[in-house]
């Protein structure tokens, strides 16, 4: 799967394994909404194109296959789980061998001495990236929770303790990290970037925020939620992103569904219109163009125009969190895209 199309130029970016990965998840969720087999065949294929993709020899997943020479501990945890969505769909023991290879490779490779993790290394020889202060992808963050409930999911499906301490170890950090993690930065287009990561850091916490599980973790879901929803409405007029609508709908239900934040019905309303607004195609008389990105969602709009990019992983967190709001799914921890 590409990263993303671009509509200016009419073409798609470099296929990149971590969206490949939020797509096997993608899949297997529309399988099962609609028990459409076309979706679980391109579920299976997602999976086969990742466990193909995935050096045995090296212990290295890169980051897009044009050019392998970046491993992202992010991308990593999103793969495994892409992995086991298909894996627990199938029963296919070659995406959860290779699904847990990667979740070895993300606990040995990029374990840093501080006890975090590097969030990029440079490949074949796995040294660290120099970090960017503007980029959060390139630095440790509470947002890498989201890819530490791999090692949550592998605890569930082995047994293997080992892999529950690590995702408890990194819930620790991230907990830490959370407090200054927003607004984070003075330029406010950077802001609204940082609220798509910190939303990842929230719907990290959904294996330990239910009542009796970890009182902290419930407490930094509804705090952080309140947090978002403020700055969400305060840059809006400058800068949205769909999948922050999407994933701020999405953590609202899941919250509700697992009994620690009773739904803000007006709120979750508010953002569920908005996130339609992105839906294309876009106004106008239909083309070939229009008819190619039909049923896919912008990426962002900037002071009220598009930006030209037609996002997989923002279409496929957007028709999760409307098949939620609408009811047509009953929220699930394991089809969490």
């Amino acid at each position: 799967m590409a990263r993303f199309y671009r509509l200016d130029l009419a073409r798609n970016h470099a296929v990149s394994t971590e969206i490949t990965g939020y797509s096997a998840s993608a899949l297997v969720f529309l399988h099962s909404l609609t028990a459409d087999p076309r979706y679980l065949d391109r579920a299976i294929a997602a999976a086969r194109f990742l466990t193909r993709t995935w050096d045995a020899a090296t212990h290295s997943m890169p980051y897009e296959i044009a050019l392998p020479v970046l491993t992202y501990f992010f991308d990593c945890g999103i793969i495994v789980r892409g992995l086991l969505s298909a894996w627990r769909a199938t029963g296919e023991s070659e995406f959860l061998d290779c699904a847990t290879a990667i979740g070895e490779s993300m606990a040995r490779d990029f374990a840093a001495p501080n006890g975090q993790f590097h969030p990029v290394l440079r490949l074949p020889e796995k040294h660290p990236l120099e970090g960017s202060a503007g980029r959060w992808s390139r630095l440790p963050g509470c947002y890498q929770l989201k890819a530490g409930m791999a090692w949550w999911d592998l605890w569930e499906i082995s047994g293997d303790a080992r892999y529950r301490r690590l995702y408890e170890g990194l819930l620790e950090y991230a907990l830490g990290d959370s407090t200054d993690f927003l607004p984070g930065h003075p330029r406010r287009r950077t802001v609204v970037d940082r609220l798509h990561a910190f939303l990842y850091f929230l719907e990290g916490l959904l294996p330990v925020a239910p009542p009796g599980s970890d009182a902290r973790a419930a407490a930094a879901l509804c705090g952080g939620i309140e947090r978002v929803a403020r700055h969400l409405r305060s840059l809006a007029p400058e800068f949205e992103r769909s999948d922050v609508y999407a994933q701020l709908l999405r953590v609202r239900l899941y919250a509700d569904w697992a009994g620690v934040l009773p739904l803000d019905r007006a709120a979750a309303e508010w953002e569920a219109g908005k996130l339609l607004e992105f839906a294309a195609p876009a106004p106008g008389p239909a083309s070939e163009a229009a008819q190619h990105i039909a049923g896919g969602f912008y990426f962002g709009r900037t002071g009220g125009t598009w930006e030209p990019y037609i996002n997989p992983v923002s279409t496929a967190f957007a028709l999760q969190a409307l098949a939620l709001w609408n009811r047509c799914a009953q929220p699930h921890r394991h089809l969490l895209i």
